[in-house]
Order: structure tokens, then C-alpha cells, then sequence
């Protein structure tokens, strides 16, 4: 039988013949290919339900898993409060998730390749939530490092398996690859859903919630006359981690038994679109910081580091625990969650309608109205509604500015995008870090001017950047024209 043969057009304008087993594409470098063999068109119909199988089991592991990591998360400063075990973990988990940004991806995907990399990342959480069975600094801070070290694998592995599926998709669909790595990121969306319906403690006065809860709280202050404070009984804490636990058995079993292997595709271990790591990577990444777009673009991104960690201890304790009740801060979060996910989903269509730098400045007095009005809340005892509502609008900022930030780093280093990803996760980490670190140091209140601070310094920045690439467009363009 003969081997029928395609033809595609490279970047050069020059055509390539393929077969339907094979097919090469350049990735911007001439000296370079990336092979994914893919069956013939007979099984083209069958190859896309794997792909499609492969995509949502790949979602739903990674639900199931942050569901717990997340839930767990958002607890710590409520139930490990003592000597802010939780925070320094969770600044801990961040820390070192930096490190790991820089230096592990590349190199553990070419050891164990990118499925197992995924899968082991996964059981690199689990010691985190078995740790909650007997919280102490030296059971959870371990636990806290696997959890970082693992976090920057598994997200690189996340992305490599994306890239190489949405590739093959391509191929059996017909259709450019920037539109299918898009639909197939939709699918993988995280919902931080935690929480147990426990009914909440309703004897506090509202004066004592006035006065000691939302923008007025301060660490260790008032936490012992307040009953909204107080922890759980161990025994329903220890129920909901071994829900959790049992929840990440379960993403890691999906993820190592569900989902097939690049190796389909002729992709194999140690082999990877471009080889950066270790030092490396970590001197393409300084170099950047050079330039004067990094360094305009910095804030915003620690920005976006920064509001995420408020919202996982601060917010948490500080509004929903305080005032209505630690066992009520998951039904907070889901709120947060569902607008997070639904915002992320829109907001590339919304940029594409409105324009980016519309979106982002809506995005950014948005985000200044809800923290000035959270700064002058007189908290209320099971004030549900607003507290919800704070989640939720929250969650519809956090997820527009993923969105828009994420891809403009895409815009402003087209040709160091592994270098420019890495200074995004970086400094959100770093963010992060500096958000955990002063959780337990400063009042609510201080906290959140410092947010609305560095909002306004980052919108500044990211501004004048919009402006210099439009003028310089401008300009190219009055120049093609004489």
C-alpha cells in the first residue's frame, strides 16, 4: 500500500512534504524540529477522542488535587495559627517554589519525561496534607519544600504535554496550533473548593466584630474573645484531611493510569522544544531584568503574587473567619473559585473585544473600588452575602489579570518566552513569599493600603509599556508608508 503524503508551509514560505506518521514542524529555529508521529488517517477519528480523553482527565486530576492543596491552604491561617505555623509554611511552599521555577523543571522531565514527572509532582504533595494530622515546624516545613519542588515540575509538565497534544491536534484537525493550545488551557481551570458545613458560631456581638474583625484586625489581638476563632474540634479537622488525602490518591491514580504518553508522539524522555535549565535558564531569566519592559512589568506581577496570598491567609481569617466562622470559609472560597474560572475563561474574548489595556484598566478600578471599600467595612457577624461578594469579585479580578499579564509577557518576549515565563513566575512567587511572610507582622488594614499601593505602582508601569509598544508601532508603521 502506498504512504500517502501532506504538504506544510514553514515560516520561510517553503513547502515540506510529510506523511501522515510523521510530522515536522520548525519551532522557529531552522536547525531545530520537534517530530510527533501520529496514526494514519484511518485512526485520525480515534486519535482525537485520546487526545480529547487524555485533555479532560488531565482537568480533572488537577481539580481534584488543588481542590485539596487549595482547601487545605486556606485554612492554615485560621487552624495552625499557633507561632503562625501556617503562614510560615506557606511562605515556605512559595520560597522554595522559586528555586524550583529555575533550576528542577527541564531537568527532572528529562529524567522521568513528562507523564511521570506530572504524576510524581502529584504524590510530592501528599506528604503536605498528611502532615495537618500532627502540625508541627518539623513535620509541615519539609512537607512544605516537597510541595514547592514539586510545584515547578509539574506546572512545566503541564504546559510540555499541552504544547505537544494541542501539535497533534493540530495535525488531525486542520487548524493553526495557537487556537488549540488556547481551547485545550480552558480545560485544564483549577477551582479552589474547601470547606465543611459546619453551622458558623452566631453568639459574637456586632460590636465585637466590628471591632476586632475585616479591615481592624490585628494578629494575636482579640482572637482568644472571639468564638468565630476558635479552631474546629480536631476530630472534624482530621476528617476533612483525610477527604483531602484521599482526593490527591485519587488525582495521582487518574493522572498515572488515565492519561497516555507523549511517547505516542514520538516525544521521549530528554527531549524537550528548547533546552534551558539550571543555570541556564536562570541567566536568561537575570538577563531580562535588564531590560527596561522587565522591570516596568515587575510590580504588576508581584502585584498579582501579593493579592493571592491576602486572599489565602488574610482575607480568610481576617473577614470570613473572623466574622462569620472558620467552618465557613470554603462556601467563601467557592464563590471565589467559580469567578475565577469563569473570568479566565473570558477574559480572552473580552481582550480581543475591548482591547487589552481597556480590559486592564476596568480590571484595575475594579480591583482599587473593592479594596477601598473592604478598607472602610465595618465588619458584620454572618455577613455571608458581602463576605461571598468580596470572594467572588476578588476571584473575577485575580483571573483577568492572569489572563492579561500572562499573555503580555508572551507579547514582550517573543523570543525568550521560556526566560520570560520563568521571571513571571518569579516574581509572583516572590509576591507570594513577601505576602505570607507579613501576614503575621502587620494589621489588616496596612496590608491592604500596601496592595492598593503596589496596584497603582504596577498599573503605572504596565501602562507606560502599552504606550511605548503603541508609539512604536505608530512609528513603524509612518514608516513603511513613506
Amino acid at each position: 500500500m502506498a504512504t500517502s503524503t501532506a504538504t506544510i508551509r514553514n515560516d520561510d514560505d517553503q513547502q515540506t512534504a510529510v506523511t501522515p506518521l510523521e510530522l515536522s514542524t520548525l519551532n522557529g529555529n531552522a536547525t531545530q524540529q520537534n517530530t510527533i508521529k501520529l496514526p494514519p488517517r484511518q485512526y485520525e477519528r480515534r486519535e482525537r477522542l485520546i487526545i480529547i480523553k487524555n485533555v479532560i482527565i488531565i482537568g480533572l486530576a488537577f481539580m481534584i488535587h488543588f481542590t485539596a492543596f487549595h482547601g487545605t491552604s486556606n485554612l492554615q491561617s485560621s487552624v495552625n495559627a499557633d507561632k503562625a505555623l501556617g503562614t510560615t509554611t506557606l511562605a515556605v511552599i512559595y520560597g522554595s517554589l522559586i528555586l524550583s521555577n529555575i533550576f528542577l523543571p527541564m531537568t527532572v522531565i528529562r529524567w522521568f519525561g513528562v507523564h511521570l514527572t506530572m504524576s510524581l509532582a502529584f504524590f510530592a504533595y501528599m506528604p503536605y496534607i498528611a502532615a495537618q494530622f500532627y502540625p508541627r515546624f518539623e513535620t509541615l516545613i519539609p512537607a512544605g519544600l516537597m510541595v514547592g519542588f514539586g510545584g515547578g515540575p509539574l506546572w512545566c509538565a503541564k504546559c510540555t504535554y499541552l504544547s505537544t497534544v494541542a501539535e497533534a491536534l493540530t495535525f488531525v484537525r486542520g487548524r493553526q496550533t495557537r487556537k488549540d493550545v488556547n481551547t485545550i488551557s480552558k480545560a485544564i481551570l483549577t477551582l479552589t473548593l474547601a470547606g465543611n458545613e459546619t453551622d458558623a458560631q452566631s453568639n459574637s456581638s456586632s460590636q465585637l466584630v466590628g471591632e476586632l474583625c475585616g479591615a481592624r484586625y490585628c494578629p494575636g489581638i482579640g482572637s482568644e474573645v472571639n468564638p468565630n476563632l476558635i479552631p474546629p474540634e480536631p476530630a472534624k479537622i482530621q476528617l476533612l484531611n483525610s477527604i483531602f488525602l484521599i482526593c490527591m490518591v485519587i488525582a495521582f491514580l487518574l493522572m498515572f493510569f488515565g492519561v497516555n504518553s507523549l511517547k505516542r508522539y514520538g516525544v521521549k524522555r530528554g527531549e524537550t522544544e528548547e533546552d534551558l535549565s539550571g543555570l541556564k535558564l536562570l541567566t536568561a531569566t537575570v538577563n531580562l531584568l535588564r531590560t527596561r519592559r522587565q522591570l516596568f512589568i515587575l510590580p504588576i506581577t508581584m502585584f498579582i503574587g501579593l493579592e493571592e496570598a491576602f486572599l489565602a491567609v488574610d482575607f480568610t481569617k481576617s473577614f470570613v473567619a473572623c466574622g462569620w466562622g472558620i467552618s465557613n470559609i470554603g462556601f467563601a472560597m467557592i464563590c471565589f473559585g467559580v469567578a475565577n474560572a469563569v473570568a479566565a475563561g473570558f477574559a480572552g474574548g473580552l481582550a480581543a473585544k475591548l482591547g487589552r489595556t481597556t480590559l486592564a484598566a476596568l480590571c484595575a478600578i475594579v480591583n482599587l473600588s473593592l479594596l477601598a471599600y473592604m478598607l472602610h467595612y465595618t465588619a458584620q457577624p454572618n455577613d455571608y452575602i458581602k463576605y461571598c461578594t468580596f470572594a467572588a469579585v476578588w476571584g473575577i479580578c485575580d483571573g483577568v489579570w492572569l489572563v492579561v499579564v500572562n499573555a503580555f509577557y508572551g507579547i514582550l518576549f517573543p523570543k525568550n518566552l521560556i526566560a520570560g515565563y520563568s521571571n513571571f513566575r518569579l516574581w509572583e512567587s516572590t509576591g507570594s513569599v513577601i505576602g505570607y511572610v507579613i501576614s503575621s507582622q502587620l494589621c489588616t488594614s496596612t496590608k491592604q493600603m500596601l496592595l492598593m499601593f503596589v496596584l497603582l505602582v504596577g498599573c503605572a508601569g504596565y501602562g507606560f509599556i502599552e504606550f511605548h509598544i503603541r508609539k512604536k508601532k505608530k512609528h513603524l508603521e509612518n514608516m513603511l508608508k513613506e
